[in-house]
């Protein structure tokens, strides 16, 4: 009765809604999950129980690719914990100080990392956030600020870089067609992905904020700054204290040593999956890796090389390091809880029929000859709400792709063909980017370690901003159909709508 609807979608939205109005994850979750359920059993109590924990959540628990991603998300906690029980992260923030003078500095900084670790979206999350959290942190930039320029660094990035874990996905969907030269054609036209990267390096650049990320940082600035004048006084607390100490003799060369083999080491691991060492070329090794694995092989040999290094340079013995694993362990184990609760409400909404019911609604607005001009735009809004509903770019690449294709027959000479496929990968980019039951997303928050709503709800204004002005410019994408012409015309419409934007806050403030 309530598979391949508009029902199949209410577990989702119901997880996402609460989560926004309650400020609280796991429970909004859960009631998704429960909801998804009871819907797919007919309200049968049996029948709920089946779905939500054998066909839901321990069946998700049960999956390769999850368990992968599940076990390097623990080994770089780890990782985490014996840098900065090494003093790496504070001989770096001692270094950053000195070398990065501003505000601006650090984020600039922040977001050309995100823009060179391309390589897949879970990688740069917490490597980013690793790297950066000293620095963002001593020039008072809150968690909230830094997990939303991990996050527009991850999916958007991959999502446009040919060398990708995500553009091995893409491919993998394009049936009747070289997916990779279709990949590589559609790169101009993803305008999410250019505008939300020229929208940070406004917003760095002219230091402004706006909605509940300009709260959120002025809200951090003060509470930085009453923790100063308690320092300054005397007056710290025991909470106050970092438990435990981190060891005297960290250098920077304790941070940046155990990154840079951690990014090549999880190369080396995409690589070797995909059969580079059997023969393959660097690309083809790329587009046929299993991420997942991969990056557990580059994670696993990067922690144990780390270890050796702590131990040989001395600034921590064998006992200190056995004891940050398990610590690091439970640093991510609120990553971990969300991760299976968005997977099972995922497993959910596809036992519902959720790609069965947008396909047919895409395929409706496709067959109408008098919408093709439009037909990028309506891609591209489908591409979205499906994404933020579901919580997944890949899974709505897997379906809106293979129905474009279909459409106009896989013919890479019709320009509107490559427009629309690039507007369903920046509506999944950009639905992922607003969703709290995204990977991605989660991942950001566990990077930064911020608080996961506090990150999903300053970051919204910031996605939707960039997502009414790619709207309108897929709108008009459809009729003129060069994007010589309309990349650069959307840059401008973002860069002129932060401008109005901030003339707007500061009327407010004044």
């Amino acid at each position: 009765m309530f598979a391949n609807t508009f029902w199949s979608l209410v577990p989702a939205l119901i997880a996402i809604g609460l989560a926004l109005i309650t400020k609280e994850v796991y429970s909004s979750l859960f009631i998704g999950i429960i909801a998804g359920g009871l819907l797919y059993s007919g309200f049968s109590f049996t029948g709920t129980i089946q779905q939500v924990f054998p066909d839901g959540m321990i069946a998700q628990l049960s999956d390769g690719w999850n368990v992968g991603i599940l076990i390097f998300l623990v080994v770089l906690g780890s990782l985490v914990m014996l840098i900065n029980r090494a003093g790496g992260s504070e001989a770096f923030g001692r270094w950053s100080v000195e070398h990065v003078k501003t505000r601006t500095g650090a984020q600039i900084a922040t977001i050309m990392l995100g823009i060179l670790i391309f390589i897949d979206d879970y990688f740069n999350c917490l490597t980013v956030g690793s790297v950066m959290k000293p620095l963002t942190d001593k020039h008072k930039i809150s968690r909230e600020k830094l997990a939303y320029l991990i996050d527009a660094t991850a999916a958007p990035v991959c999502i446009i870089a040919p060398i990708s874990s995500w553009a091995a996905a893409v491919t993998g969907f394009v049936d009747g067609a070289n997916g990779l030269t279709l990949f590589i054609r559609a790169i101009p036209y993803n305008f999410y992905a250019f505008l939300t990267i020229a929208m940070m390096i406004t917003l760095t650049v002219r230091n402004m904020d706006f909605g509940t990320m300009k709260l959120a940082e002025m809200h951090h600035r003060l509470k930085v700054e009453n923790k100063e004048k308690k320092v300054h006084s005397g007056m710290t607390g025991a909470e106050d204290q970092p438990h435990p100490a981190a060891s005297v003799k960290g250098r920077v060369i304790h941070l940046v040593l155990p990154i840079v083999i951690l990014i090549i080491t999880c190369v080396l691991g995409m690589i070797y999956t995909g059969g580079f060492f059997d023969g393959e070329s660097f690309v083809d090794a790329f587009s046929n890796s299993d991420a997942s694995v991969g990056l557990v092989y580059g994670s696993v040999a990067a922690l144990i090389i780390t270890m050796i290094f702590m131990m040989a340079t001395k600034v921590l013995n064998f006992e200190e390091c056995m004891t940050a694993i398990p610590e690091g362990f439970k640093s991510m184990v609120p990553a971990i809880l969300i991760l299976t609760f968005a997977w099972t409400l995922k497993a959910m909404t596809d036992a519902l029929g959720a790609k069965e019911y947008v396909a047919g609604l895409v395929e409706s607005f496709a067959g109408n000859h008098a919408l093709m001009s439009m037909l990028p735009a309506i891609v591209f809004l489908i591409g979205t709400l499906l994404a933020f509903a579901t919580g997944t770019s890949w899974g709505t690449f897997g379906i809106l792709i293979p129905i474009v294709v279909n459409v106009f027959g896989a013919d890479l000479n019709n320009e509107l063909m490559i427009i629309a496929i690039s507007a369903c990968m920046a509506g999944a980019v950009c639905g992922d980017h607003c969703s709290p039951i995204s990977d991605t997303t989660i991942m950001a928050s566990a990077g930064a370690q911020c608080n996961h709503i506090r990150h999903v709800s300053t970051q919204l204004p910031y996605a939707m901003t960039a997502a009414a002005v790619s709207f309108v410019v897929y709108i008009i994408t459809g009729f003129i159909r060069n994007w010589l012409i309309c990349l650069p015309l959307g840059i401008v419409l973002m860069i002129v709508t932060l401008l109005v934007i901030g003339k707007v806050e500061d009327k407010k403030t004044a």
